[in-house]
């Protein structure tokens, strides 16, 4: 019977990331949100096509002299327009929500009858916010490359180091941009995780985690605290070029990863220490 019961408790962490993810992409607001990151790629396009001449190099965003040679860079550019301020709002939407949304509805002290424990429940909390980064980073990805090949022509990609690849090539670098974005996201998540432990509000901890964002590029921005910026969770965001070159260099891929991984472990810790220490169902 114990091993019954040792062999059921990976179920129960399962399925309460399942009925997360249900719940999640249910919720009204997470496809509004979703459907604006869409816009974003459409604008573009739709702003590109519809110019008289085409963009300048070094004038707008990163790639936008390149969307009308091929419509595939729709994606990347949409991307970097999105990674300073629309994915990090969703992102804190959704993070803030995690344990605030869930105690200020009441429902958070139903979820801990369920024999799961505290630390797996955030887990399952982090997961959630990880997928929705993903699938907010793909739903602009998906966007772009849609509204680039019906507005643009398609072709084979010359990359930034000069060589030329495929199209099947360039949608799996789309792809392969998309996962680092998505893993640029997760320090800020884990963040969002850890300041919805604190309150009962969830519009309070959604807002306190989309100005740390902010507060962390514009320190980025700023010379004077260069000392710092190797330690900000938005240091590497936009540093995802290398893998648009041949052949791809991993090294900000992995800078970025540890980073993000540093962020996740030491907030994730300080929420669980919230968590267990005092009552928030009260």
């Amino acid at each position: 019977m114990g091993g019954g019961i040792r062999r059921a408790r990976p179920s129960v962490g399962w399925a309460l990331f399942a009925s997360e993810l249900a719940v999640l992409f249910r919720r009204r607001r997470t496809w509004a949100m979703l459907l604006a990151l869409a816009a974003v790629p459409v604008l573009i396009a739709v702003a590109v096509r519809l110019s008289s001449s085409p963009p300048e190099p070094g004038r707008g965003p990163p790639f936008l002299d390149r969307v009308t040679q091929n419509g595939l860079f729709v994606s990347i550019t949409a991307l970097v327009v999105c990674i300073p301020l629309f994915l990090p709002l969703t992102v804190g939407v959704v993070a803030g929500d995690t344990i605030a949304g869930e105690a200020n509805l009441g429902t958070l002290r139903y979820l801990l009858v369920v024999p799961a424990g505290r630390v797996r429940l955030l887990l399952v909390k982090f997961a959630g916010a990880a997928a929705f980064c993903l699938a907010a980073t793909l739903t602009v990805v998906a966007s772009g490359a849609l509204i680039g090949a019906a507005l643009f022509p398609v072709g084979p990609v010359t990359l930034l180091s000069g060589d030329t690849i495929s199209v099947g090539e360039s949608i799996l670098r789309s792809l392969l941009v998309a996962g680092y974005v998505t893993v640029s996201l997760l320090g800020l998540s884990a963040i969002g995780l850890f300041i919805s432990t604190l309150t009962v509000v969830p519009v309070g901890a959604m807002a306190a985690t989309i100005v740390l964002s902010v507060v962390a590029q514009v320190l980025g921005a700023l010379p004077q605290f260069e000392w710092l910026h190797p330690w900000l969770f938005s240091h590497y965001w936009l540093d995802f070029a290398d893998l648009l070159r041949q052949p791809i260099a991993w090294t900000s891929f992995g800078d970025n990863a540890l980073l993000q991984a540093g962020y996740a472990a030491v907030f994730g810790a300080l929420a669980y220490g919230r968590f267990v220490t005092k009552d928030i169902l009260s």
